[in-house]
């Protein structure tokens, strides 16, 4: 609303018999205003009265109660309205919970968002490790992916489980679509990889021992996400919602070999060739021109582990080569004696 000394200065102007179009100027309003204000009779009120005052606000049964609120807040910024509702009544306030929560809800600290740091590192450095669990008619299995964290290069595949195993050998696989291994890679808390997480209190990062085997043999370093921290692997989780919003979104999958077939056409023919949004470029090319001539080489032979069985035909979907089956006759140890028997005679 315009104040008082504009409308003042409109009533001289005109007194002068300037024109509107000179006055609108003067004023810095339109001339609509000027003929709305004279129309109405705005200029013949007398300017002397002062301004109609507001009504002050109508008190409220919590306002000797706002000072010991604004207390506990500060202490305790998390403290429920529930809880405070019953302070203030241990201290003679008997009006209700709504207002009490309105006046909460205005005046509680909010704490400022932790800063998501973009980060972005050198060709070869680092890939990112994640499974994202999918639903399909015939069951539930696990896309494995893997991304190189400069090229932003995938590597997707198919697996009914998430075990040790299921990892290695889908890395395994990922550093050949790759052709060469990256320094270290970043896993989430995975139980796989990361058996114990003592940081945040001033401890170390326990990883399995199998895995630590793995990556010596293939030459990388384990890197782990902080608990609650998984943020920091934005680079791959934000290719799972790709994979969900443009391959596995809309698809009809006729079982897991279609499936694995249609998901190795779009990484080669969609993912790796479209126009990444922060890096402007393709993941092919960028992968192909920068990247690939500084991976680590591939080891010369698979890692065979010790402890974990070979994977069976059945344990993922993507084909690959099959593990020779060794079939091992089981017979009780009564048999032994017997055949025993039969050399002494």
């Amino acid at each position: 609303m315009y104040d008082r000394d504009i409308l003042v200065l409109l009533r001289h102007y005109l007194d002068l018999q300037l024109s509107k179009s000179a006055i609108a100027a003067q004023l810095g309003i339109s001339r609509r205003t000027i003929h709305y204000w004279i129309e109405t009779g705005q200029l013949d009120r007398d300017l002397s009265d002062p301004a109609p005052r507001r009504p002050s606000p109508r008190a409220q049964k919590l306002d000797p109660f706002k000072p010991l609120i604004q207390e506990r807040l500060t202490t305790y910024p998390l403290l429920s309205s529930v809880r405070l509702l019953a302070e203030c009544r241990a201290t003679g306030y008997d009006g209700g919970v709504t207002q009490l929560r309105e006046y909460v809800a205005g005046i509680r600290p909010r704490p400022e968002p932790e800063p998501i740091i973009r980060f972005e590192t050198e060709p070869g450095v680092q890939a990112q490790f994640d499974f994202a669990e999918v639903r399909l008619p015939w069951g539930k299995r696990w896309a494995l992916v893997v991304v190189l964290g400069y090229s932003r290069l995938l590597y997707v595949e198919f697996t009914p489980r998430q075990t040790a195993l299921t990892v290695m050998l889908g890395l395994e696989r990922a550093f050949h679509a790759f052709g060469g291994v990256p320094q270290e890679l970043l896993f989430d808390q995975m139980k796989a990889v990361i058996v114990e997480d003592h940081r945040g209190s001033g401890g170390k990062l326990l990883e399995n021992a199998e895995f630590l085997r793995f990556a010596a043999h293939w030459g990388f370093r384990i890197r782990a996400c902080r608990p609650y921290r998984a943020q920091t692997k934005g680079k791959v989780e934000r290719p799972i919602r790709y994979l969900r919003d443009n391959f596995l979104y809309g698809r009809t999958f006729l079982g897991d070999a279609d499936l694995a077939d249609q998901g190795a056409r779009w990484l080669s023919d969609v993912a790796n060739v479209r126009l990444h949004g922060t890096t402007k470029e393709q993941p092919l090319v960028r992968w192909a021109r920068d990247e690939r001539a500084v991976l680590q080489p591939l080891a010369a032979r698979p890692y065979r582990s010790l402890v974990l069985l070979p994977e069976s035909p059945a344990a993922r979907v993507s084909p690959r080569v099959a593990v020779p089956q060794v079939t091992v006759e089981r017979r009780a140890l009564a048999h032994y004696d017997t055949l025993l028997a039969e050399v002494g005679t």
